[in-house]
C-alpha cells in the first residue's frame, strides 16, 4: 500500500505511536514510517501527506479523530508557528519520558556502550517563564500565518519578535511569549510601540537596511535585568531617545546598554558594547557564588536548573579537595568556579578570550585562589607540554556545545587517562558518538539527564566515566 501513497495523499485513522528528538510525532503504514506535525503519542489522527522519501512519509493532520490523553491545550498563541515549543500540547510527564528515551535511545544506538540503568530525568520546577535570556529581531516584514497566504494580507510590516525556523528573512511578530518572565513582554511590546510611533525603520535583512535590528533581554533569579538594543546604524539622536524612553520607563533595570552592528550578520561578539545606564552586568548566584553576566557571556538559561546541573556535576565528580580539575569548554568559568571549593585546584580551558575574562573576574569577586582561566582552542591547548606545567588531572570536566569535542580532545583525554571524567552534554548524540570512542579505557557508571527546556525536544546529559582497572 505504502507504494501508492504519494504527495497529497489522505492517510485515514493513523495511530500515533512515538515522537522524534526533532519534534515531530510518529505512526506506520505497513512498513514505512510517518512523521506527522503536531501529532502527541496516542494520537488517532487523520493525515495529508506533503512530503514522500524512499523510507518515510511526511505528514500534516487533517483530522483528530480521538485524541491522545497526554494531550493538551497549548497556552500560546503562536505555537505551532515559531517553533520554540515544539511539545507544548504534551503533558510535561510525557516530555520528560520520551526526553529520557532519547537519552537512552542515543546512548545504546549511536554509542553501543553498555551501560548502566538510567537515573530518572530531573524536570524543571518553572515549565513556564523560566529562561534568563531571550533576542528578538527588528524586521519591516512579518510572516504571513497558512490562512493568511492567499488573502490580500500584506507582509509589508515593522515587527519584533522570532525567526520563523528555517527562514532567515521572515519574523514573527510576538504578542506574548511565555519562556520569561513578564516583564520581558512588557519591555519588548514597549519597544515596538515606541519606534512604530517614531517611524525609526526596522531592519530589512535583504537590503541590509533600517535603524533597529535586534533586542537582547537577560534576567538573573535574583532579580536583575538587562538590556540591550542593537541598532544597525550610529544615529545618536534616535538611539538616545528611545534609551531615554527605556531608562525612564522601566526603572528597575540593572543594565541598559546598546551596540551598533552594520556588518551583513546578526553576530555581535566582535562589536563594542556601550553602556548607556546601571551596570554593565546582572548578579546571579549560586550558593553563595556571585557570577557576573554581560552582554556577551554564556550562561545557562534556566537559572534554577542550571543549579541542578551543576550539583549533578560536582557530585559526579566525587571531589575531596585534594583533585586538579580540568574544565573544558569551561565557558565564562561557572562550573569550574562552582567545584572549586571542593577540589585542590581547577583550570578552565576556553576559546572566546571574552568567556575567560569573565571566568577570572568571577573567580576574583568570589575569593577563589585556587582556579586557573586559559584561552585557546582545547585541541590546539591540551598539549603534553601543557600538562607538563599545569600537572597531571584527576578529574576533567567536559561541558562542549551541541556538536561534542573534536576527535583529538577525545584522544587526548583518554591518553591523559583521569581517575574520573563527567561529561556534560546538550546533545545526547555527539555525546554517545564521543563516549564510545572512551570505550576500551572507561566504564560508564552513572547518566543523570536533566531537563533544561520543557514544551522542547532538548535535554541535557550528564554522565560519570570512571576508568577501566
Amino acid at each position: 500500500m505504502s507504494e501508492t501513497i504519494n504527495k497529497g495523499s489522505r492517510l485515514e485513522s493513523l495511530r500515533v505511536i512515538d515522537a522524534s528528538s526533532d519534534g515531530q510525532s510518529v505512526a506506520r503504514i505497513d512498513n514505512a514510517v510517518v512523521f506527522i506535525e503536531g501529532g502527541v503519542p496516542g494520537d488517532l489522527v487523520d493525515v495529508e501527506v506533503y512530503r514522500k522519501k524512499k523510507k518515510f512519509f511526511e505528514a500534516r493532520i487533517v483530522q483528530i479523530i480521538e485524541p491522545s490523553p497526554d494531550r493538551r491545550n497549548p497556552v500560546c498563541t503562536h505555537f505551532g508557528i515559531c517553533g520554540g515549543c515544539k511539545w507544548q500540547h504534551m503533558s510535561y510527564e510525557k516530555q520528560l519520558f520520551y526526553k529520557q528515551q532519547q537519552v537512552e535511545q542515543a546512548l545504546v544506538r549511536i554509542g553501543k556502550i553498555e551501560i548502566p540503568e538510567i537515573r530518572t530525568i530531573i524536570g524543571s520546577n518553572k515549565t513556564e517563564y523560566y529562561r534568563n535570556r531571550l533576542e528578538f529581531t527588528f524586521s519591516n516584514k512579518r510572516w504571513l500565518t497558512k490562512d493568511e497566504i492567499g488573502t490580500d494580507a500584506s507582509a509589508l510590516e515593522d515587527v519584533l519578535g522570532f525567526h520563523v525556523p528555517g527562514r532567515f528573512d521572515k519574523i514573527l511578530d510576538i504578542q506574548k511569549c511565555f519562556l520569561q518572565e513578564d516583564l520581558s513582554n512588557e519591555i519588548r511590546r514597549a519597544v515596538k510601540q515606541f519606534c512604530v510611533q517614531e517611524k525609526y525603520s526596522f531592519f530589512d535583512v535583504i537590503n541590509l537596511e533600517g535603524f533597529m535590528r535586534n533586542l537582547l533581554i537577560r534576567s538573573t533569579s535574583t532579580g536583575e535585568w538587562m538590556v540591550v538594543v542593537v541598532f544597525h546604524e550610529d544615529r545618536s539622536i534616535e538611539r538616545n531617545k528611545l534609551m531615554n524612553f527605556l531608562k525612564d520607563k522601566f526603572p528597575q533595570l540593572t543594565s541598559l546598554q546598546y551596540i551598533i552592528n552594520p556588518k551583513r550578520n546578526d553576530t555581535v561578539f566582535d562589536l563594542e558594547v556601550h553602556l548607556f545606564s546601571g551596570r554593565d552586568y546582572i548578579l546571579e548566584e549560586m550558593e553563595g557564588l556571585k557570577f557576573k553576566i554581560s552582554a556577551k557571556s554564556f550562561y545557562q538559561t534556566n537559572s534554577s536548573q542550571a543549579y541542578e546541573l551543576y550539583k549533578i556535576t560536582r557530585d559526579f565528580a566525587g571531589l575531596n579537595g585534594k583533585e586538579l580539575v580540568y574544565d573544558l569548554y569551561t565557558g565564562t568559568g561557572t562550573i569550574a568556579n562552582f567545584v572549586a571549593r571542593q577540589s585542590r585546584h581547577v583550570i578552565g580551558i576556553e576559546n572566546v578570550p571574552v568567556a575567560i575574562d569573565d571566568a577570572r573576574q568571577n573567580a576574583k569577586e568570589n575569593g577563589l585562589l585556587n582556579t586557573t582561566f586559559i584561552a585557546g582552542d582545547i585541541k590546539d591547548t591540551l598539549t603534553n607540554a601543557f600538562v607538563a606545567e599545569h600537572g597531571q588531572p584527576d578529574v576533567i570536566i567536559t561541558d562542549p556545545p551541541r556538536a561534542g569535542m573534536h576527535p583529538a580532545v577525545v584522544t587526548k583525554i583518554v591518553e591523559l587517562f583521569p581517575e574520573r571524567i563527567v561529561y556534560v552534554s546538550c546533545n545526547p548524540g555527539t555525546q554517545a558518538r564521543d563516549l564510545a570512542m572512551m570505550d576500551e579505557k572507561y566504564v560508564v557508571k552513572s547518566i543523570q539527564p536533566v531537563d533544561m527546556f520543557p514544551h522542547t525536544t532538548h535535554v541535557e546529559n550528564v554522565v560519570l566515566l570512571n576508568r577501566r582497572s
